[in-house]
């Protein structure tokens, strides 16, 4: 009888040590999966991760429920549609309502490459609404490139989506 209950605590402490194996493997396979994940992306400013990010579309109607003024705390991804060529200092990214979103980098403390239009990033940091003086958008569009006959057709003042982003991930 002494060696059945003993054959049996061995057989039961053999079972329990292997299904902790498993248990070992199997974290870790998730952590490379999460690494693998996150080293698709090169990483800009703060540290952030993909997680919780909503999409441009989500964004898009925050944005239309918004008044100049008002700001919230989000990450988005989005697509880039333009980047300063000066130095990288801000950029733009779709909507899929036909806006853009103004981004630019909390305390000028990084800058974008800037070759990255058509690129996906999620950004980090505040989204509002503002309203853009005819000198800044003639100094944007200046910093984007664009001809002088496109800059003199800028008149008015401008309501424009905009981000203070704190960090950028960039899809590589």
């Amino acid at each position: 009888m002494k060696y059945i209950f003993t054959i049996l605590l061995m057989l039961a402490l053999f079972v329990s040590c292997k299904e902790d194996q498993k248990q070992i493997d199997d974290l870790a396979s998730v952590e490379t999966e999460d690494q693998i994940q996150e080293a698709a992306y090169a990483s800009f400013g703060k540290e952030i991760t993909a997680t919780n990010a909503i999409t441009a579309e989500r964004m898009a109607v925050h944005f239309e429920s918004m008044s100049v003024g008002d700001t919230v705390d989000s990450k988005m991804i989005a697509k880039v549609d333009e980047v300063c060529q000066a130095k990288g200092c801000w950029m733009k990214l779709d909507l899929p309502n036909g806006e853009q979103v103004m981004v630019k980098f909390k305390d000028y403390g990084f800058f974008m490459p800037k070759d990255i239009s058509g690129k996906e990033v999620i950004i980090n940091g505040k989204a509002y609404v503002n309203e853009v003086p005819v000198d800044e958008q003639r100094h944007y569009a200046e910093d984007g490139g664009a001809s002088e006959e496109e800059i003199a057709k800028i008149t008015a003042p401008k309501k424009t989506y905009s981000f203070l982003a704190d960090g950028v991930l960039l899809k590589s």
